[in-house]
């Protein structure tokens, strides 16, 4: 028996546009309920989020298989990586990624060898069904979905480099950091940014590597749809539930 397939992985190379939402609060009732809301996917962010191990653990066991669960890691730590799979994300999203020789590292921290330098402990490991998956170590390289994240000058200057790396599934542009690195705190909307961004998206698609982007504004993620990024976050927890409890208290202040 192989290692479960990753839907969200094949659904990158087949080109399809895969809705997604951020989920960074780091509670697993939250996940729970996002899950169970139909969206393909849903990045648990430990970058951001208040997440250590164990509770990007809980979030895994919350959504299931109801959407597909993105893993947002810190940094590029290979420790982390390789514990992060051992509890089950199959796909990993790695931020502030800056050279193609910095994305050739991330390639080799997710997959086993001769391919990479994986540490080698599924049989402990929700990843085999603990170690109920017979042949999970020759068939997890497969399925694990490695998307790295461009959101500085520097990352956009190596983006050909890192474009070029073997087995990068998929290069999300950050905008809220480029806006911050480009002079534009606080502003990814801004003319010059998107410019940037949308001639990076493009620069990816190019490549042959699935596009991604995250984005609140419902007039850019249109656009960014209709330009075939194939997966697209259209928001998040946080920002969904406070826009909803503002909402519902400014309704009812206007009565009084």
């Amino acid at each position: 028996m192989p290692a479960p397939v990753n839907t969200f992985k094949a659904r990158l190379k087949a080109g399809d546009t895969q809705i997604g939402l951020w989920v960074g609060l780091g509670d697993p009732s939250v996940a729970e309920l996002a899950a169970g809301c139909g969206f393909d996917w849903l990045v648990i962010d430990g970058e951001h989020g208040p997440n250590g191990l164990r509770d990007v653990l809980a979030q895994l066991r919350a959504v299931g298989g109801k959407s597909h669960p993105v893993v947002r890691v810190r940094d590029d730590n290979r420790a982390e990586i390789k514990q992060m799979l051992d509890i089950g994300a199959q796909t990993l999203l790695v931020p502030m990624i800056e050279s193609g020789a910095q994305a050739r590292e991330v390639v080799r921290s997710v997959l086993y060898p001769p391919a990479g330098v994986r540490g080698v402990g599924a049989a402990l490991a929700r990843a085999s069904d603990y170690n109920g998956v017979p042949d999970y170590l020759e068939t997890a390289n497969n399925e694990v979905c490695l998307i790295l994240q461009v959101e500085n000058m520097a990352g956009i200057d190596a983006l050909d480099d890192i474009l070029a790396v073997d087995g990068v599934d998929g290069v999300f542009v950050g905008p809220a950091d480029l806006a911050a690195d480009m002079g534009h705190l606080g502003q990814p909307g801004a003319p010059e940014v998107q410019a940037l961004v949308n001639d990076t998206l493009s620069r990816i698609h190019g490549a042959g590597v699935a596009a991604g982007i995250l984005t609140s504004d419902r007039r850019l993620a249109k656009g960014y749809a209709d330009m075939g990024v194939e997966f697209l976050a259209v928001g998040s927890d946080v920002g969904v539930l406070r826009a909803g409890l503002t909402g519902l208290r400014d309704a009812f202040r206007q009565r009084r």
